[in-house]
């Protein structure tokens, strides 16, 4: 598990890169100031969530239960939020109304906070000095 968890981050880490990239350069045109600023929301909270997981999956203090809970936790919980914010934020390049599906972002986001819920569960029983 640990080796999906650090190539999911490196891949989501890159993904970020693109993003960001994009939404600087590409969108720039296409989209408002204000949508550029959620977009960009959006491509920050996938980079921490990468940088998380290159923490979760090289660490000896997470269990490989809790490991596994917070990994799916965290790709369910970015497709959902950085995902929604990717599609809100550029709604006006789309003939599907994209806040029809706007309920889901803050779910998303539940989800990368109970990620590090788990983490701190995991930690409070850790049984080290």
């Amino acid at each position: 598990m640990n080796k999906t968890i650090l190539v999911t981050a490196v891949i989501l880490g890159i993904v970020s890169i693109i993003l960001g990239a994009f939404a600087a350069h590409g969108l720039k045109k296409l989209i408002s100031p204000e949508a550029i600023n959620t977009f960009e929301t959006g491509v920050k909270y996938q980079m921490y969530h990468a940088l998380f997981l290159l923490f979760i999956g090289s660490s000896s203090y997470v269990t490989d239960s809790y490991k596994t809970t917070i990994f799916y936790l965290v790709i369910i919980g970015l497709v959902f939020f950085s995902g929604s914010i990717y599609a809100l934020a550029t709604n006006t390049l789309s003939s599907f109304d994209f806040k029809k599906i706007g309920f889901i972002t803050p779910i998303g986001g539940l989800l990368l906070i109970v990620s590090w819920v788990v983490l701190l569960i995991n930690f409070m029983k850790l049984k080290v000095n």
